[in-house]
């Protein structure tokens, strides 16, 4: 949802309002972030599998070895880029359709420095504690833009949960990974408010702003990873028994998943493109808190359950990492396959 082609998620009219606004540049650099935050997603599945069901630790490091890598050269790019042109990331961050995904590039931050963090003590929690700021300080703009007229009512999508609500979730495992509880309780606090508040405007923009483009129902995903960050960030601040809070989470969890699973003959219709790397994060934070749960209870088979999962998670994002390789293999076959013209003169 936050590649270049997210520009389509607008009707007409509204698009011809909002594109003028902002250069759209951006939004395609915004948009590959996607690939480490789900990389990183995944590798906290297998981070739970490891203490949970005493799984290999080699799979989480390559998928957080992976991560880091591509998250290192994308913000050195988008940054080099940056600065050749004055005022970029402030226009990325105003565009309409943009804007809520320059929140990946801290969010993905978050999540490597509280995994590195019990290797590089206490250098990585002061690296988390960094993204977070950083991440505070780009929702704070964000929200100062859009209460102040700075965006149209139908060009909000379920992309603007992002930043405001699954961001501080993962702020609030980012501190309770480095043991800063109080700190954790109040970045849920800050998601919990904004999950009411702008989960409600993007569900009123949703159910009555008429049907959303193709480019824009890859966001629904969001709605999924709201409760699955929210969950995880709950579970890991009050370890122990389950609780009320954490059943109710959990209720939360389970229909946002069937909800996905009745949307997967829209998502079938739609076009591959690397915008479907958003669908990886939120199913690879739903398998990390499945094992987790799945450890609480003395359900008969749980392991085997959880290492199904996790699976089934590892196979998505595996399968959406080779449809990109191969789309973007496809274009450049296609060309050298072309004949070149010739003229007689």
């Amino acid at each position: 949802m936050t590649d270049t082609g997210t520009a389509v998620a607008l009707t007409p009219a509204a698009q011809d309002r909002a594109l003028p606004q902002a250069p759209l540049s951006g939004m395609a650099a915004l948009s590959r972030f996607g690939i480490p935050l789900g990389l990183a997603g995944l590798g906290g599945g297998w981070s739970a599998a490891r203490s949970s069901l005493g799984s290999p630790v080699w799979p989480e490091e390559i998928l957080y070895g992976a991560a880091s890598s591509l998250w290192l050269i994308l913000t050195a790019v988008y940054v080099f880029r940056g600065l050749r042109r004055k005022g970029a990331f402030r226009a990325d961050l105003r565009h309409e359709v943009a804007g809520p995904f320059a929140s990946f590039i801290p969010l993905v931050g978050i999540l490597l420095s509280s995994h590195y963090s019990q290797y590089l003590p206490p250098w990585g929690a002061w690296l988390c504690m960094g993204f977070i700021a950083a991440l505070a300080s780009v929702a704070a703009q964000l929200l100062a833009h859009w209460v102040t007229g700075g965006v149209s009512m139908q060009s909000i999508h379920p992309g603007y949960l992002l930043p405001v609500v699954p961001g501080f979730f993962v702020a609030s495992i980012g501190f309770s990974s480095i043991h800063a509880r109080d700190a954790a309780m109040a970045a849920f606090g800050i998601g919990a408010f904004f999950w009411l508040v702008v989960g409600t405007v993007v569900t009123v923009r949703v159910m009555t702003g008429g049907e959303l483009t193709a480019a824009a129902k890859t966001g629904l995903s969001a709605y999924l990873a709201a409760p699955a960050t929210a969950n995880i960030a709950w579970m890991l601040s009050h370890p122990g028994p389950v609780g009320a809070v954490q059943l109710g989470l959990t209720g939360v969890l389970v229909i946002m998943a069937l909800t996905q699973v009745m949307l997967l003959p829209e998502y079938r219709k739609l076009p591959f493109t690397q915008m479907f790397w958003v669908f990886t994060f939120p199913v690879g934070a739903t398998a990390n808190y499945s094992i987790r749960w799945l450890a609480t209870t003395d359900l008969p088979g749980r392991e085997i359950y959880a290492f199904t999962i996790l699976g089934l998670a590892t196979a998505f994002t595996l399968v959406i990492a080779a449809r990109s390789v191969l789309t973007a293999i496809a274009p450049k076959s296609a060309r050298l396959a072309t004949p070149q013209s010739t003229e007689v003169r």
